[in-house]
């Protein structure tokens, strides 16, 4: 089983609960206006990996929370998805999952991978992004009608406790001279951070 990616993020600390690895899919067909990551829409770019090799390379690194499956849009490939969360989960580790869609209709969708994705996540983080809705004081998401769905007990202590969870950013600097941003913050938040480093 295949799944197509944009990139993959070994280790981070900016995309869910404790330190994670982070899938960030290929593919969206939601396309939110004003959305952070529109390079990640097309379908035919990024690359394809092989989920048990992808569940391995991801089992090897030491001290992992969980996986992070965000998009792109992950429904999009769930049933890959689900199969690298049972593979993930089965030893042990934690399943967040963003995204763009509304959890009532992926449920009333009866589709049986994404209830499969569904079933494999332990936060489901959901809801479109909206520009006119832009907030970013609630950890991991970017406006203000996206939900949080504790859908087992793994992270249900944070769900009072969100509010004091900061939003933060991580800054890669690549060999050959690119810089990778993950996480969220506003332009104004970048731009300052770049001023800075000038």
């Amino acid at each position: 089983m295949k799944l197509r990616i944009h990139q993959i993020i070994p280790r981070t600390r900016v995309e869910g609960p404790g330190l994670r690895a982070c899938i960030q899919v290929q593919g969206c067909p939601i396309r939110c206006p004003g959305c952070a990551v529109p390079f990640t829409w097309p379908e035919n770019g990024g690359y394809e990996e092989d989920v048990d090799r992808l569940a391995e390379r991801i089992l090897r690194e030491p001290g992992l929370e969980g996986v992070t499956f965000m998009g792109g849009e992950p429904f999009a490939q769930a049933g890959a998805l689900a199969e690298l969360g049972r593979l993930v989960k089965r030893e042990g580790l934690s399943v967040v999952t963003f995204t763009g869609y509304l959890l009532e209709d992926l449920l009333a969708s009866g589709d049986k991978d994404k209830l499969a994705l569904i079933e494999v996540t332990d936060l489901l983080i959901d809801g479109p992004f909206q520009l006119e809705k832009l907030d970013t004081s609630r950890p991991w998401v970017g406006s203000s009608n996206q939900r949080y769905h504790f859908l087992t007990d793994r992270y249900v202590h944070l769900k009072d406790r969100l509010t004091e969870i900061p939003n933060r950013l991580e800054v890669r600097l690549k060999p050959d001279g690119r810089v990778l941003v993950n996480g969220l913050a506003t332009v104004d938040d970048l731009e300052s951070l770049f001023r800075d480093l000038l």
